[in-house]
């Protein structure tokens, strides 16, 4: 009997072993993937700061903010005239509404505007 006691006993102290190494090591194990996690989200917030910061400097030269107004806004120094060229498949586009108008824009606030679109509906 005292042979089934010993082995009685060795099962309970090696079961306690391993609940006591259990919860620990599933704790570590949880936060070693996610500070995995956390470093692979950081490369990526980096990345979009080097490119946001790449996109600044190119904002910051007046050269590259003319191109964008030019080719975006479709916009010409004063005594050019735009050109705008159709190419094949283009029947369809509405060139009228992607032209911007020249009318300036109203001096209003918002409030005025917001009291003219209800009275007006």
């Amino acid at each position: 009997m005292t042979g089934t006691r010993r082995a009685a006993m060795f099962a309970m102290v090696l079961c306690a072993l391993a609940l006591s190494i259990a919860v620990p090591l599933r704790t570590y194990l949880s936060q070693r993937d996610e500070l995995r996690d956390v470093g692979a989200e950081q490369q990526k917030l980096r990345e979009q700061v080097s490119a946001l910061e790449q996109r600044k400097s190119q904002l910051n030269d007046p050269a590259y903010v003319e191109i964008e107004a030019r080719k975006r806004l479709h916009w010409v120094r004063p005594g050019e005239v735009p050109y705008i060229v159709q190419l094949p498949g283009d029947e369809s586009r509405n060139t009228e509404s992607e032209r911007p108008s020249g009318k300036p824009a109203a001096q209003r606030s918002w409030y005025e505007e917001l009291w003219e679109s209800v009275t007006h509906k």
